[in-house]
């Protein structure tokens, strides 16, 4: 006969002495046979993974960069000596609503540089506002280029006639650009018509207000007959190299020498700091399976290497966005990023192309232009990772390049460049050896214990970005990623 546990009553009498009670608790099982789950786990442990962090990327930029270790913390760039003022862009400004020409910016016209305050201020006082729409043709090819134009918001595109009577397209031009300067100065016809891409607003500038000024200011006046007579240095020129070729007999050949810049760029270690707080109770106590320091130092440095690939990209002074000339800066034609926009890019960059860089929601936006052209790009892998790539070089993510006018329908860029010192290239920066470093460029240094236990950690990345020469990089403006297609 099989056993049976009897069965108590909630206060069954257990002794048969009518003088001694004894009460015990009716066991509840509600059904079970054996041990529950949750009771079991007050005996049980778990396989635990190490603290995960969403915001980490694979920072495809830190590891594609040449890293070249700094000595002093100080990176000098020695170049030929050339002659690079501004970026050609004039700035513009709201004032009560209606745009403005920032003054100071119109130093970007060549016979400008060396003028003073009180004309600058009066030649940006002559600057009218004028609105266009898309299509409308702004200029014509051989109309008098009675104005100057500085576009405020907009995108326009120049175009001429072609040798053989096609239409040619010469350059799209956006913010802050202008035209027609060669011909607005000498007073000679437009070499090309302008057609606006986009709805948009203009500033102009009649040909009398700038003859006006020349006719009160000889200095100007000189300016302006040595731009004319193309005497001038003209932005972007080098210091030249006398040379003789193709000579015979014996000639009388020319001497030379190489010109330096004078005050040749120095890209100082910059950085990214914060204080890890730990509490040695924490550190001490709770310190198994995983250390508790390890695991908050992990997170931090991954915290710094984000951060330092953010401001490899968008720092003000050393950022490579901003470090952009004005003549390898390129407007997209439709907004969307196309094939055509990013061969345009490697006709800049055409020296040892390395890589793009764009956010992933640009680079989407550059696959859908290539399916709806029925050119889809090659996948390469690269890094770990399937990549996209455009006619061999890869297309870089990084969710750190920046979006304007916001994320959702706002524009991007597109960067390209060339890497390396030996390819006089995009190099990144780091100091050679520095104390307490726990990865190349960055400390973790013990700052002691403080009356509340807590022990602190300075930890701190050192880094930098260096552009060799100008044509090591390139970058495609205003790509909107917000277009789709229907391919039903």
């Amino acid at each position: 006969m099989p056993l049976v546990a009897p069965k108590f009553q909630e206060h069954d009498r257990l002794s048969s002495n009518p003088d001694v009670e004894v009460l015990v608790n009716t066991p509840v099982n509600n059904g079970r046979s054996s041990l529950g789950p949750d009771a079991a786990r007050q005996l049980a442990t778990a396989t635990k993974t190490v603290p995960q962090m969403r915001g980490i990327t694979p920072r495809y930029l830190l590891r594609a960069l040449p890293w070249v270790d700094v000595e002093s913390g100080v990176y000098r760039v020695n170049r030929r000596r050339s002659f690079v003022l501004g970026d050609d862009r004039i700035s513009t400004y709201d004032e009560d609503g209606t745009p403005c020409v920032m003054p100071g910016d119109l130093r970007e016209l060549p016979y400008l540089r060396d003028a003073g305050d009180d004309l600058l201020g009066e030649l940006a006082g002559a600057f009218t506002p004028v609105t266009f729409d898309a299509g409308q043709v702004l200029v014509q090819e051989g109309d008098p280029a009675d104005r100057l134009w500085v576009l405020v918001q907009g995108r326009a595109e120049k175009r001429v006639t072609g040798r053989y009577g096609e239409d040619a397209l010469l350059e799209v031009v956006g913010d802050g650009q202008f035209f027609c300067l060669d011909s607005w100065t000498r007073g000679e016809p437009m070499p090309y018509r302008v057609k606006a891409l986009t709805p948009g607003t203009a500033l102009c500038a009649d040909r009398a207000a700038l003859a006006r000024l020349a006719d009160r200011s000889p200095e100007l006046c000189t300016a302006m007959d040595a731009y004319a007579s193309g005497d001038g240095v003209r932005p972007g020129a080098e210091a030249p190299i006398d040379l003789s070729s193709g000579h015979v007999g014996e000639v009388e050949l020319p001497g030379t020498y190489v010109d330096y810049e004078d005050a040749p760029r120095e890209y100082h270690m910059t950085l990214a700091q914060t204080v890890l707080r730990i509490h040695t109770r924490v550190a001490d106590l709770y310190n198994g399976p995983i250390d508790q320091t390890r695991a908050q130092s992990n997170l931090t440095v991954q915290a710094l290497r984000e951060r330092q690939e953010a401001a490899l990209l968008n720092h003000p002074e050393f950022g490579l966005l901003n470090n952009v000339s004005a003549g390898q800066r390129v407007q997209s034609r439709t907004g969307s990023p196309t094939p055509d926009d990013l061969d345009e890019l490697l006709a800049r960059v055409w020296k040892q192309p390395g890589f793009f860089v764009a956010h992933p929601r640009a680079i989407a936006a550059f696959g859908r232009e290539c399916t709806r052209r029925g050119v889809p790009p090659v996948t390469d892998s690269r890094y770990g990772s399937p990549l996209l790539t455009w006619r061999g070089v890869p297309l870089l993510p990084s969710d750190k390049v920046r979006f304007s006018g916001g994320g959702a329908i706002g524009t991007t860029e597109i960067l390209l460049m060339r890497i390396g010192e030996a390819e006089q290239g995009v190099v990144g920066l780091r100091p050679a050896a520095v104390p307490d470093e726990v990865e190349p460029g960055l400390s973790m240094r013990n700052m002691g214990v403080d009356q509340k236990g807590i022990t602190s950690y300075l930890m701190t990345a050192y880094f930098n970005t260096a552009v060799l020469v100008e044509d090591a990089i390139a970058v495609l403006q205003n790509v909107e990623v917000s277009n789709y297609h229907d391919y039903s």
